[in-house]
């Protein structure tokens, strides 16, 4: 079941994380919300991150603690 935030507004979105290669040839994971589950769905927010809402659109956001 993919980890799913509710925001102010009442609509939900799902946490997903993705590889990716930057120029310089490192991997790095980014994490990122969408509306919808898709390919690379978490079941949880990765340790040492919390989730917030933006003020001014109510998106989610991964924030270090």
């Amino acid at each position: 079941m993919a980890y799913e935030f509710k925001n102010s507004k009442g609509v939900g979105y799902y946490l997903h994380s993705k590889d990716v290669l930057l120029k310089g040839g490192r991997k790095q994971t980014i994490y990122y919300f969408a509306r919808d589950v898709r390919p690379g769905a978490m079941d949880a927010v990765p340790a040492g991150y919390t989730v917030q809402e933006t003020a001014k659109t109510g998106m989610p956001i991964l924030k270090k603690k």
